[in-house]
């Protein structure tokens, strides 16, 4: 899309009745071109995109002889007196910013007849402008241009030098912010920012924290572990015994079958498995991996802590039993005895199944 294309779309979207859309997206230049005779009667030509559309000025153009107030420069009186003739022919104020709004300096210019109104802008401004806000008057073009350049045209203008003046339409530009949006705009940044940082501070600690819960959990739930695990049934496996004799036995971790001289623990529920299996698996799950039987609670483990203040005399053991209708496995809360591995019996889910293994093993 060309310059021109440009330019022409959004001119048509400024003449749409969304003048103020447009303007508070974008703000157009202005083309200021001006000739005059020098003391050696030569034609001098300036021409410069350095003027700026007021906000609620049209987008047209104006040409005109550049005439000044003659008491005041900045044009603030109620009727101001411009230095032209009455046969001057379509004529441009030129007014320095300062002392009154810009509606009434613009104001008081239409009323004199001005084909358009230039404001150059304050001391100390160099060639900087401003987007010029003037809502009480329009209907005549008005703009801005720096202080530097006005003061030149004025001064040719005061040393009786006619100087005329050709506005045109720039390109546009934007968008426009002016000081006090852009303090907004700044403002506005730092608190969101500051919000953000303090929430990505409040939800990192937070994540640490739970984080650190965690681990204190998996600690404590690994050492409880580790006290259920010193408190299983551990036997040998012997020829003789019925898991050694059939493939139909495997342990449910590594799904290998059992051998003779193999350790294997027993659990609360009355499921075993290989010792070196079963344990990692204990240590994290805390569960029997084939009933899903939480040996913690099996044992009383996680109770301890509340019950270390009851007193027990040396002779009191306290056991629980699991069933699953009638008692199948009793288990002391205080520590016994370490069971001799090749003596100790097995205890088998079914009762009349351990019977008929102690049959074959006599």
């Amino acid at each position: 899309m060309g310059k021109k294309t440009e330019r022409y779309l959004l001119f048509l979207v400024y003449l749409s009745g969304l003048v103020p859309r447009s303007t508070a997206i974008v703000f157009w230049t202005a083309l200021v071109d001006i000739s005059y005779l020098n003391s050696q009667n030569q034609t001098v030509n300036q021409y410069c995109e350095c003027g700026v559309y007021g906000r609620n000025s049209p987008l047209e153009g104006a040409s005109g002889v550049v005439a000044l107030p003659s008491l005041d420069p900045m044009g603030c009186v109620q009727e101001p007196v411009y230095n032209r003739s009455s046969s001057t022919p379509p004529w441009i104020a030129l007014i320095k910013r300062g002392n009154c709004t810009f509606s009434e300096k613009i104001n008081a210019a239409k009323r004199q007849g001005a084909a358009g109104v230039v404001i150059y802008n304050g001391d100390g401004k160099g060639n900087s402008t401003t987007h010029m806000v003037h809502s009480d008057a329009t209907g005549i073009v008005a703009i801005m241009i720096g202080n530097i350049q006005g003061m030149e045209i004025a001064n040719l203008v005061k040393s009786g030098i006619e100087v005329n003046m050709v506005i045109e339409v720039g390109s546009p530009h934007g968008p426009w912010m002016d000081t006090y949006w852009l303090y907004f705009l700044s403002i506005a940044f730092f608190i969101v920012t500051a919000a953000s940082i303090a929430y990505f501070v409040f939800i990192s600690a937070h994540r640490l924290h739970n984080l650190r819960m965690q681990r204190r959990t998996d600690r404590k739930l690994k050492s409880e572990a580790k006290k259920a695990i010193g408190r299983l049934q551990v036997r040998t496996m012997k020829k003789g015994d019925e898991e050694t004799g059939s493939d139909s036995y495997t342990c449910a971790v590594c799904i290998d079958c059992y051998k003779a001289g193999e350790a294997v623990t027993v659990l609360t529920c009355g499921h075993i498995f290989h010792k070196v299996c079963i344990e990692p698996w204990l240590l994290e799950k805390r569960t029997c991996p084939m009933c899903k039987c939480d040996i913690l609670k099996a044992l009383g483990v996680e109770g301890e802590e509340k019950e270390s203040n009851l007193s027990l005399s040396p002779t009191e053991v306290t056991v629980i039993t699991v069933s699953g209708g009638d008692p199948l496995y009793e288990v002391p809360l205080t520590d016994p005895p370490t069971p001799d591995p090749e003596t100790h019996q097995h205890r088998y889910d079914n009762r009349a199944f351990e019977e008929d293994s102690q049959v074959a093993r006599g």
